[in-house]
């Protein structure tokens, strides 16, 4: 009997073990569960505030970093170019100015007219006393020369243009010195300039040098050198060995001497090919593939070919001249001003191309918009066409308002136009009339094109004055 009540109490002492456990186990896990649940959410905010804040400084660093990068680049421009220096007027050249201004009191003369009458009149001591008739003249002269009020100057300017261009000649011209290159003129280059295409069909540069590089032709052939794209093939032969597989270079020395490349260069631009090696033999360079096969040894031969070693892109070929005043001038086929900018010796405040976008990418859309007008002239006085200058003056501001160089077409100028009649006017007449009719847009007709097609008189010219004549009595009745 008693072993029997001993039996269950061992199986009542084991389960109250196990609850006790279960209890201090339950009592284990609910406060760290408690705890770890509050901050979590706060380091993840507080995570989120700091990569923020992180993200904020990296940005206004970058900025910073920009701006003193910009800064640098100025200030390293304005060190190696220094801007030409302003010559100050003599006395007496003072001296008639103040005369001028006198004379003239609230009256306006151009500068530029200013500036002839006052060395005119220095040159030749006669006109001194007569200097006041002759400004009299000047300025009676000037004022014939102003637009009258309300005058179409853009139908003026327009015919003035598009008369003498039906007149031009449509050949290539060789440019004018230099027989070597061949530049496009006449009326092609009329719609060149006027469509603002993107690059010319014969872009030139012609590139003037500065201080010693002007006078030196030592120096002036090294600028040259590096401004001047130069070829693998041009330089050497390239031979195929096809029962080894391998590609020999053989470099002229007297061309690598006139180009001042060395062989290690070549060897270096040789080696940024992908999948093969390039070593040094005896004047010779040997080239083996990583993974021999005929098919690559030709597209390596191919590469090699065309490979640039020195010079900059685009420009295909150059001519040096000795100008009488200018001293050496680097005529260039093929632009890329951005480039030839960088290149030390290269003069930046007369150094010009005929590429009118790259003009108004470097240096802005007041310079492009001068390239318009001188190119413009230059075309037309060409072939002895006399075209006002103003009239040009108007298209080059017409196609550079925005800040952007426009077109003067239907993707340019002509889609922007406010009115939808003069807009249907030009091309795509339908297609401007159904969008015009989506959108219920209204047409002023403040223009030349809409009144003519209602039929009305025109707001411009005389058709901007209404006289109104008072009849009165006449004298005896």
């Amino acid at each position: 009997m008693a072993a029997k009540k001993k039996a269950p109490a061992k199986k009542v002492e084991k389960p109250k073990e196990k609850k006790t456990k279960n209890k201090v186990k339950e009592t284990t896990k609910k406060p760290p569960v408690k705890k770890t649940t509050t901050p979590k959410k706060t380091v993840k905010k507080e995570e989120k505030t700091k990569a923020s804040k992180k993200k904020t400084e990296k940005n206004k660093e970058k900025k910073k970093s920009k701006k003193t990068t910009k800064k640098v680049i100025e200030e390293v421009i304005i060190k190696v170019v220094p801007p030409p220096e302003k010559k100050e007027d003599p006395d007496d050249v003072i001296k008639l100015r103040k005369q001028i201004f006198n004379i003239l009191k609230d009256k306006k003369l151009p500068p530029s007219v200013i500036d002839e009458i006052v060395y005119k009149v220095r040159d030749d001591k006669k006109l001194q006393s007569k200097l006041s008739e002759i400004i009299k003249r000047s300025l009676d002269e000037y004022d014939k020369n102003f637009i009258d009020p309300s005058e179409a100057c853009g139908i003026v300017g327009a015919q003035s243009i598009g008369e003498p261009g039906t007149q031009m000649t449509m050949r290539t011209f060789h440019y004018a010195g230099v027989a070597e290159i061949n530049v496009t003129l006449g009326l092609p280059r009329l719609i060149e300039i006027v469509d603002a295409r993107s690059i010319p069909s014969t872009p030139m540069m012609n590139i003037y040098l500065r201080d010693e590089y002007k006078v030196n032709p030592n120096l002036a052939k090294q600028v040259a050198n590096q401004i001047e794209i130069t070829r693998l093939n041009t330089i050497g032969d390239i031979e195929t060995d096809l029962t080894n597989l391998t590609i020999s270079v053989k470099p002229n020395t007297t061309t690598l001497n006139n180009k001042n490349i060395t062989l290690e260069e070549l060897e270096a631009d040789i080696n940024k090919i992908r999948g093969i090696e390039a070593k040094i033999e005896k004047d010779i360079i040997k080239v083996t593939l990583d993974e021999p096969s005929y098919k690559k040894l030709l597209d390596v031969n191919e590469t090699l070919k065309e490979l640039k070693v020195k010079g900059i892109d685009g420009i295909r070929r150059i001519i040096i001249r000795k100008e009488p005043n200018e001293g050496y001038v680097i005529y260039s086929e093929g632009s890329n001003l951005e480039k030839v900018l960088e290149i030390e010796g290269v003069d930046p405040y007369r150094t010009t191309t005929n590429d009118i976008q790259a003009v108004g990418r470097t240096l802005g859309i007041e310079a492009a918009r001068n390239m318009i007008i001188q190119e413009a002239h230059n075309t037309l006085s060409e072939q002895g066409l006399n075209v006002d200058l103003r009239h040009i003056m108007i298209v080059s501001d017409v196609m550079t308002a925005d800040g952007t160089i426009r077109a003067i077409g239907r993707h340019g100028v002509s889609k922007e136009k406010e009115s939808v009649l003069s807009r249907a006017a030009f091309e795509i007449t339908v297609a401007h009339l159904l969008q015009a009719a989506r959108r219920g847009e209204i047409d002023q007709l403040g223009g030349v094109a809409e009144n003519i097609i209602v039929g009305q008189p025109v707001n411009l010219g005389t058709g901007a004055v209404e006289l109104v004549m008072k009849r009165g009595k006449k004298k005896g009745k």
